[in-house]
Parts: C-alpha cells; structure tokens; sequence
C-alpha cells in the first residue's frame, strides 16, 4: 500500500520500526543506510536526500519516512497518510495477535476436540476419566491431576481418575471436610486456585495445604438437564505446574471447558448404570417370580384321587399367597392354602419356610389341628422377628369315609360347594398363624359327598378394585361359581379369574384360587 500511495503522490515512503535492538526497514523501497530518529519527528538529511520522519500515531516504535520530488516538501494528498498508516498497522497488529493466540491455544482447541470424541465413544466414566486426566495434564502443564465425582449414597467425592497420585491417596473426600479444597469447591461451585508466591490469590495458604505448598487449580464439574437447576457433580484438580508458576486465567478457561463436558459425561454414565441396574434386577425378579411358582405343586400330584385347579398371582414380581396338596394314602387328599400378611419379598420368603415346613408336617400329623400347630412351632419365631403373621386353611378329603377335616387359622375364604345345595362357609378355628404366641387350633369334620366342590382363595380376589372403587365382593365370587359349579375345575377356575380380571387390571394384592373335586 505504501507504494501505491507514493506513485499516487510521486514521493518515496518507508516505513520503520524502532522497538528491536536496532532500527529496521519494515516496508517500502531498500535502502543504504538507516537515517537518524529526532525526537517528536522532523527534517532529517537521508541517503538519497533530505526528506521527512514521523512517528506513527499510537504506535509503539514505528515511523513513517517520506520524501517528494522536491526534497522535504510533501504534496497536500500525503497529509492524511499517517493516520491511514496507524489504522492499517493497528488492523496488523490484531491480526497478528489473533494468530499468536490461535497458536498458543493449538493444543487445547485440540484437546477440547479429542474429549469430545473420548466421551462420545465410550460411557464407562473411569475409562474416559484416565485419558482425559492425562491429556489435560499434559497440554496444561501438571505433574499431578485427579477426577472426583460425587457419590450420593456416601456423601463423598470419590476420586475416578488420577495421575501422580498414589493408589489410595484422596480416594475419597467428605464434602463437608473443611480442610479440602476439592470439597470447598464442589460445596460453593466455584473455582479455586492458588499460586506460591501469591498465598493471597484466591484463597488462603491453609486451604493449599492438602497440596503440599505448589500451585493448584480445581474446578467444579456441573451439570443440568434441560428445565432443570445446574448442580455440581464432581471436581477435576490439577497441583504442582511445571515450572512451579502459577495456572494461567487461560488454564482455568480451559479445564471449566472441559469440565462441563465431563458434567454431562458423568450424568450420561449414571444414567446408563441405573439402566443397566434395573435390567438385571427385572431379570432377577423374573427368576425369582418363576422361582416361586416351581415351589407350588402341579395339580397332576393328585391325578387319581381328585381333580384340582389352582392358580397364584403375585401383585409383585414375587409375593406370600400358597397352596400345596398331596396324597395321604387310601384316597385320602391333602389341601392347603394360605396368605402371609403384606406381599412382596418379605412375605415371599415367610411363604419359602411355611411350605417347605408344610411338607414335612402334613406327612407326620395325623390331623389338621396337629399340623397347623406344627407350623407355627416351626415359623413363629421368624414371624416374631419380621412381625409378620399369615392365615391357613387345611383340609383333609376322605371320599370313601364321606368327610372333610379340617381347620383354619383365620382363613374365612374357604367354602364347600356341594353338588346340590347353597355354599357352606367353613368358618375359621383359630386366630392366624403369628397373632399368638402358641396355637390352639381345632379341628372340624363336615360331610362330603361325591361331586362336591372346595373352593379357596385369599383376600386379594374379592378386594380387587374397579374404577369407581367397588370391591369385587365375595357374592359376585360365589355367584360366578354357582353358575359354573357343574364344570371341570379347570374351566371353573378359569371363569372366575377372567370375571376377577375383567373387574380390575390394577390388582393391589397377591390373588389366588384353588378349586378341588371327588
């Protein structure tokens, strides 16, 4: 431009620069020797001839050399050549700047990229946390740095990543331990950092003194899902800078950028592991609802002696309903049926040690009463322990004496349908199993004929529930069984569940049925 402007006016231009160890041409035609700098500017004898030298307005150190045709003379078109000269230098000195900066930051711009793409590969968070640790580390200039995230269930910064810490240094940090900066940081979610030589910078020297005297730096690591509040998640932290200087405002720029990468990395793999979690535990309530209903008998255990038809369903994945049957020899058939209070896990496992008990004493006791007893001197002391408690019916079946035996420790669904003739309740003899200390259960005996019906459930199918909250009842029970009395168990059994699961689809118990005919 500079010598476009002078071919335009005919004079010579050149420009200086004064700020190195000595005067040098920075643009316009070469020259033998390297003319004198007057203070403020001025006439000066040069190499060629007199001409002209003045500073350039608001620079540092340069000055603009003209000469006209006529000597130091300058024709009227040059006058505003110094103040176009100051803008154009100016422009050149940002974008110089601009480049040394862009120079400068090379490495972080890159790093920034390759976090990106570390995280956007993998979402185990500890795998990710090691590279980034040693990356930032690395373009930032610390021997030490660590990854901390934060740990609701302990209240703990629990550190995921470090390099040049020893294993088990700082693993974990209470975020009310006063004396940790990474915990300071993480409960103001703010930056921290402190230089040697200026205890005063941003903290005092006492919360420096976990890093041992040297320069560190620890920034808070947030996240916040849209519509959400921001919340800290985890600290990152970087000690002792090469060369024992201070972190730059550039370093604290750059780990906040990457700090709040590592936010949403961190929410990701969380989200990820809770996925996972309730996956396996869906899959471990599966095996454990399949486990349950093998521990109930198939009706195939009476073929021969009576038809039966039962089916449990949980209102959990597992829950406390039972039943169980078994042949006592000469005919005769074994039936139980009960429910352990609550449902869910706690009563599944009462429900395991009541069958399993079960199956021992119907086999050793010669009557209902005995066995009911028996059960209670086996389970009352888990039942005291989870205070729990659970009603049970036990029938014996007699075809060839004409007699149902039985007795019933609080359980008051239980009826006989006879094959001709209204329901007969059997009403309970003792108070269910667990609500005293010892049982005192009797025994009744009512008639039985051939073609009759026991039918037992619990309390889970005629509470059930509609929309408008109207129980299904037990007269809506009994109806539907009268009118399907004369059909296989099977199909009974059937019909009743489809009235039952029609009524609700929100069941809020375990329900179970269990039909048995000579």
């Amino acid at each position: 431009m500079l010598a476009g402007l002078g071919a335009l006016a005919g004079v010579r231009l050149r420009l200086w620069r004064t700020d190195g160890p000595a005067p040098a041409l920075a643009a316009g035609p070469a020259t033998s020797g390297t003319p004198s700098f007057p203070p403020g500017g001025g006439a000066v004898a040069l190499p060629e001839g007199p001409g002209l030298l003045a500073p350039v307005p608001g620079s540092d150190g340069w000055w603009l050399e003209a000469a006209g045709p006529d000597g130091a003379r300058l024709p009227p078109a040059l006058a505003g050549v110094l103040p176009t000269v100051a803008v154009l230098l100016e422009v050149e000195g940002q974008r110089i700047r601009v480049s040394e900066e862009l120079a400068s930051r090379y490495e972080e711009i890159d790093l920034l990229y390759a976090i990106t793409e570390i995280l956007g590969q993998t979402v185990r968070l500890e795998e990710a946390a090691l590279t980034i640790v040693n990356e930032v580390a690395a373009v930032v200039g610390a021997r030490r740095a660590s990854i901390m995230v934060y740990d609701d269930a302990t209240g703990t910064l629990r550190t995921v990543a470090s390099r040049g810490f020893s294993r088990g240094e700082d693993d974990r940090v209470d975020v009310r331990d006063d004396a940790s900066v990474a915990a300071r940081v993480f409960r103001e979610r703010r930056i921290l950092a402190y230089d040697p030589a200026d205890p005063l910078l941003d903290t005092d020297a006492a919360d420096a003194k976990g890093y041992r005297g040297q320069a560190f730096l620890s920034v808070p690591i947030c996240y916040g899902a849209p519509g959400s509040p921001l919340r800290c998640v985890g600290v990152i932290n970087l000690t002792d800078r090469v060369g024992g200087d201070r972190f730059t405002l550039g370093d604290r720029k750059l780990l906040a950028a990457i700090a709040s990468q590592i936010g949403a990395a961190i929410e990701n793999a969380r989200l990820v592991a809770r996925d996972r979690q309730q996956q396996r535990l869906l899959r471990e309530l599966e095996l454990a609802h399949d486990l349950q209903l093998r521990l109930l008998p198939s009706p195939a255990v009476l073929q021969g002696d009576a038809q039966v038809a039962a089916r449990c369903a949980p209102a959990e994945s597992v829950g406390g309903d039972f039943y169980t049957f078994s042949r006592l020899g000469e005919g005769r058939v074994g039936v139980m049926l009960g429910d352990v209070s609550s449902h869910g896990f706690s009563a599944a496992l009462v429900m395991a040690l009541v069958l399993s008990a079960a199956g021992i004493h119907v086999a050793a006791a010669q009557h209902p009463d005995e066995v009911l007893r028996a059960l209670l001197e086996s389970v009352g002391e888990e039942l005291r322990t989870t205070e729990m408690y659970f009603s049970v019916f036990y029938g014996v079946v007699d075809p060839r004496a004409g007699t149902l035996t039985y007795a019933s420790a609080g359980h008051p669904h239980a009826f006989r349908l006879p094959r001709d003739g209204a329901p007969e309740r059997l009403g309970a003899t003792a108070p269910p199993l667990g609500l005293v200390l010892a049982g005192h259960a009797r025994r009744e005996v009512v008639r039985w004929t051939p073609g009759d019906t026991l039918c037992l459930w619990t309390d889970g199918l005629v509470d059930a529930r509609n929309a408008d909250g109207e129980a299904y009842g037990e007269a809506r029970l009994l109806g539907r069984l009268a009118r399907h009395a004369t059909e296989p168990p099977d199909d009974l059994l059937a019909a009743v569940l489809a009235d039952a699961d029609a009524w609700t689809d929100r069941p809020a118990d375990d329900r179970t049925l269990l039909v048995l005919r000579t």
